[in-house]
């Protein structure tokens, strides 16, 4: 029913219902206390279009009256405040597991990369029935992903990293749009992000197209790079081992504390002085105007292979290229 309408689209990810329900709430409490005040406005100018009283008079008031106006409002934005807030932190809070897709929004286009390596522009093909979590940075101005049937809209900055994440439950091809005005051609700034039944995504996979994991990407150019000359896999390196860094606090040599994640791993390749981890000097070069967005993704997607549980190809290739290095 609502499908061909253009200022509703279908509902096709798991928050999209309390997105809505939210939304009529809002909608049908406000039309009703629209209505009230008009009628009370009709039915006081009828009652009230010859005055009984010529001469004014004090008017006491009602303290029911006055409490049933107060908490009655109250409670009622109370309710628009919790079930929004629990909408918030439920998007805001991409579940353990999610599969993740490195996004880079550009002028005009979206570029997408899976962990497997493929990589798509202004097309995503995600499977259905999966978290997804997008992993987002801007190559020049600033963007928002935007995708109405999933009732997501995250803008996508130059500079760090942004997430949202959707489940979608319905297999098909929905619109995806910039929702901020990016330049000239912000009105064609559009894509489509496909949902497939697993079997099916399985084999959009194996259709080729990737030269190698992005994690394992991200690892040839950690050795490319030099870095592995400092970050070595032991004690005796020049900087921070980084095996199981990822989402872990890291203490800084002012006494901070701050948590490992993707922006403090994309911060310290591109200024890292900015951030000086407790017992290292800060002897390393930035790499700021060295490595694009996508070596930057890629580079951060080695270094989280480092911290899971189990040993990834990349993270096996790694230790024994360094092994073999003497590093």
């Amino acid at each position: 029913m609502w499908k061909n309408l253009p200022l509703f689209p279908e509902r096709a990810s798991a928050l999209a219902w309390q997105v809505d329900g939210l939304y009529f709430l809002l909608v049908a409490v406000s039309a009703f206390f629209t209505l009230l005040i008009f009628v009370l406005i009709f039915v006081f100018a009828v009652k009230y279009r010859r005055s009984v009283h010529p001469h004014p008079v004090q008017i006491e008031g009602s303290l029911p009256l006055e409490l049933a106006w107060t908490l009655i409002p109250l409670g009622i934005c109370m309710i628009f405040f919790a079930w929004g807030s629990l909408i918030y932190f439920q998007e805001a809070r991409p579940p353990q597991g999610a599969m993740e897709v490195y996004v880079v929004a550009k002028q005009w286009m979206w570029k997408f990369e899976h962990e497997t390596g493929q990589r798509e522009i202004n097309q995503l093909h995600v499977p259905l029935g999966r978290d997804v979590k997008m992993i987002m940075s801007s190559q020049d101005a600033i963007h928002s992903f935007y995708v109405p049937a999933f009732r997501i809209k995250a803008d996508v900055l130059p500079g760090r990293y942004t997430s949202t994440w959707f489940h979608p439950t319905k297999v098909g091809t929905y619109h995806l749009f910039c929702a901020e005005y990016c330049g000239t051609d912000h009105s064609g700034m559009i894509g489509q992000v496909i949902v497939m039944e697993p079997y099916a995504y399985q084999a959009w996979l194996s259709g080729g197209g990737a030269t190698g994991s992005l994690a394992e990407n991200g690892q040839q150019l950690f050795q490319q790079l030099g870095c592995s000359t400092c970050h070595r896999f032991d004690t005796q390196g020049r900087g921070p081992n980084l095996t199981n860094i990822f989402g872990k606090p890291v203490l800084l040599d002012d006494g901070r504390t701050v948590v490992a994640d993707e922006n403090y791993i994309r911060e310290s390749i591109l200024n890292p002085g900015a951030k000086i981890v407790s017992g290292f000097k800060p002897i390393m070069p930035t790499f700021q105007g060295q490595v694009s967005e996508e070596n930057l993704m890629a580079l951060v997607a080695y270094i989280k292979s480092l911290s899971q549980p189990a040993s990834g190809p990349a993270s096996n290739q790694a230790a024994a290229s360094v092994s073999s290095n003497g590093q």
